[in-house]
């Protein structure tokens, strides 16, 4: 057959959602990444993409194979569900099309039901701005070699060209105007992967993400307009390695889900953007508001509350890990006269939190994480059932994770963010630079080396260890290690 197209691998391969028997693997057809009408260059017709799994890194071991078909209404996509393959170990893959073959990427599958494995590593991170900085971060994350890359949200921004600049300038530009429609959220999916260390860090390790607000708009809601929520939830759909359980039915998408490591950890991934109630007194920002402590008030809709009590209850798991987008914990601005909290967080959603959290405590969880993304700071806390209660019990474990880019280079304190780590004494750490959090979940502990890059203005720059904590089993509360 003639092929009318070239290289179509330009935005690389990705796996995801790892299970015992298998996980999901991506690709995206585009040999013109950018072009005009976001179907990236590719004729009208169908395309067959074959796939091989391997047990070598070479893929000369070839274990499965099979063939979808990329086709122009999904922007010739293609996300392949592969089973009947062994639990708990590493696995190659790759894709053909044409005469042309894809790079490799590195996948796992989870340990099988039951087992105690020893140790997860997860790299956890989000918020990368491409106008903002390189994306360094990626690579580093990858050169960890990671089991899985927990991304938390924000994996593109829709601002238009030269819009929301970072304090320094914008290093790079996004190409056109704010994404508003598909064809705007295609392109600019697009242009996010043509990047060498997002596309290193995809072929990585298999990722579990979970989407924020740039996805779509700043500080969105269920009140967003229809048209605009389904041309974002596709592209998104479309560029990510997620399973067909989360494509996209017209303005929603099943985003929250559960994977479980073996008997060692569960994770419960959220969805706090999608059916959250309308922000209390009309900000999103640090704002006193008494609204916002309304029980009724709910920022995961009733269904996906039920659905994340009732894992709470069922989870035999050493270690319950939530992986959520926006700040868990309390943050007063001002305890001292009052309560003046952000409420774009689940401080604007105070009964949430409540609920959820009792809903962990009253299931017997042994061993509670949250770990956030969106605040561009690395964070760490002790959780609460009454955080206006100096001897509430600590009941769990916050791991906020920093920016890829968005900020720019970032600086080591902020006057501000140190002066809610001053009033608020449950929070233990902050650091406002750019990098990612190493999370590793063994039986026995949890420990959480925040990681850091100096500089994002320019590239290559070298991963640090800012801090670590641990978490013992059984022993909520972070300890600081030297």
């Amino acid at each position: 057959m003639r092929v009318s197209y070239g290289n179509p691998f330009t935005l690389g391969v990705a796996c995801g959602d790892p299970a015992p028997d298998g996980f999901v693997m991506w690709t995206r057809l585009a040999p013109v990444p950018l072009a005009e009408d976001g179907l990236g260059g590719m004729p009208p017709a169908p395309v067959p993409v074959y796939w091989e799994i391997a047990t070598d890194p070479a893929c000369a071991s070839v274990v499965r194979r099979g063939t979808e078909e990329a086709v122009r209404d999904w922007a010739y996509s293609v996300h392949a569900e592969v089973t009947g393959l062994d639990p708990g170990r590493e696995y190659w893959y790759r894709f053909k099309a044409g005469p042309y073959v894809s790079p490799i990427g590195r996948a796992l599958t989870a340990p099988a039901p039951g087992t105690l494995p020893r140790a997860l590593n997860l790299a956890v991170t989000s918020c990368a701005n491409y106008q903002h900085g390189h994306f360094t971060v990626y690579t580093r994350m990858a050169q960890e070699r990671p089991d899985l890359i927990l991304h938390l949200g924000d994996y593109i921004y829709e601002y238009g060209k030269g819009e929301h600049k970072c304090p320094g300038g914008n290093v790079r530009d996004h190409e056109g105007p704010e994404a508003r429609t598909l064809r705007d959220y295609r392109r600019r999916h697009a242009l996010y992967k043509t990047d060498p260390d997002l596309r290193a860090a995809h072929a990585a390790a298999p990722w579990v993400a979970i989407m924020d607000d740039h996805e779509v708009r700043n500080n969105w809601t269920k009140t967003l307009r229809a048209d605009r929520r389904e041309a974002a939830f596709r592209a998104y759909y479309e560029h990510m390695p997620l399973r067909r359980a989360a494509q996209p039915t017209g303005p929603a998408i099943q985003l929250y889900r559960r994977l479980r490591w073996g008997s060692l950890a569960t994770l419960h991934m959220l969805d706090t953007r999608q059916y959250r109630d309308g922000y209390a007194c009309g900000s999103a920002g640090f704002k006193e508001c008494p609204e916002s402590r309304d029980p009724a008030r709910t920022i995961t809709g009733a269904a996906q509350e039920r659905w994340l009590l009732e894992g709470f209850r069922e989870s035999k798991a050493l270690w319950d890990v939530v992986g959520q987008q926006i700040f868990f914990g309390q943050r007063n601005k001002r305890p001292e006269s009052g309560l003046v909290v952000r409420q774009d967080a689940w401080d604007g959603y105070s009964g949430s939190r409540t609920r959820v959290t009792r809903g962990w405590v009253d299931a017997g969880v042994r061993n509670a994480i949250v770990l956030t993304g969106d605040v561009h700071s690395h964070w760490a806390g002790d959780l609460a059932l009454d955080y206006d209660d100096p001897s509430s019990r600590v009941v769990g474990t916050e791991l906020a994770v920093t920016s890829v880019t968005s900020g720019g280079d970032g600086h080591d304190s902020n006057r501000a963010r140190d002066t809610l780590l001053a009033k608020n004494p449950h929070l233990k750490f902050h650091l406002r630079r750019r990098g990612y959090i190493m999370v590793k979940i063994e039986p026995t502990a949890l420990t959480a080396d925040f990681k850091i890059v100096r500089y994002v203005s320019t590239p290559d720059a070298p991963a640090l260890t800012a801090a670590t904590f641990v978490v013992a089993d059984r022993l909520p509360g972070l300890l600081r290690q030297a």
